[in-house]
């Protein structure tokens, strides 16, 4: 498996990642969770534990391919310890940059959680002392 996925593009670290379903999970009692079907069919849900405006954990679950499980795994790392206003500047190349590489064909699968997160910060709007 880690030779087809190298073949086809993806970084050491995002294979690592795909084989170690690094934060796939739930976490019980988030402060935000949300779900969010891609155009390409995947579903990406988001869990976030936030204090004081920090995110201090965040996992995600996924229904779809390789490229989805990667670029969640990459975006939970990037938003841990981060604040909401920052994590809401991530973008899609941020995530490339992380993986290093991946398939020019999964950068949906990058939009994907990225449009996830947006969704996910979007729904914390109607509660108070979160920005």
């Amino acid at each position: 498996m880690d030779d087809l996925l190298k073949r086809t593009g993806y970084s050491k670290k995002a294979i690592r990642y795909y084989k170690n379903k690094t934060n796939v999970g739930i976490i019980k009692n988030p402060t935000v969770s949300f779900t969010y079907k891609g155009t390409c069919g995947d579903t990406m849900k988001i869990y976030l534990m936030i204090d004081s405006n920090k995110i201090i954990d965040a996992k995600f679950e996924a229904v779809g391919c390789a490229g989805a499980l990667t670029a969640g795994s990459a975006l939970m790392e990037l938003v841990k310890n981060k604040s909401v206003a920052d994590a809401r500047n991530i973008c899609e190349y941020d995530i490339v940059a992380h993986l290093g590489s991946v398939p020019d064909k999964k950068l949906d699968c990058i939009y994907l959680a990225i449009k996830t997160l947006q969704k996910t910060l979007n729904s914390l709007k109607s509660r108070k002392n979160i920005k």
